[in-house]
């Protein structure tokens, strides 16, 4: 279960594979932090970057920060995923409707 709100910065980051681990500033062990954290940032953290999350524990023991933002990004409206599913079922219809068209007009 996620606590209080910590601060930390980013002290390493892998872009391609979506994860790094934060340094907290309180000097306690490292956290572990995964893009999906960030999920209403504006964009993908910097090795550097200070971070504010909170802590989750999961039963194995193991630590990750959640609820994450980059101090000085703007947080972007969690809206913004469900605009994407628009904008591909609307392709998709219109690749279904050419599939048919194509289809009647051989027959």
């Amino acid at each position: 279960m996620a606590t209080t709100e910590k601060k930390g910065f980013l002290k390493t980051w892998k872009d391609d594979r979506g994860f790094g681990f934060i340094k907290p500033e309180d000097g306690s062990d490292d956290i572990f932090i995964h893009i999906s954290a960030l999920s209403n940032s504006a964009r993908r953290p910097y090795r550097g970057d200070t971070i504010f999350y909170q802590v989750e524990h999961s039963e194995d023991g193991k630590s990750k920060a959640v609820n994450a933002s980059i101090e000085g990004v703007e947080i972007t409206k969690a809206t913004s995923g469900s605009k994407k599913w628009i904008w591909i079922i609307a392709a998709i219809l219109g690749l279904v409707s050419a599939a048919v068209a194509a289809y009647w007009s051989v027959k």
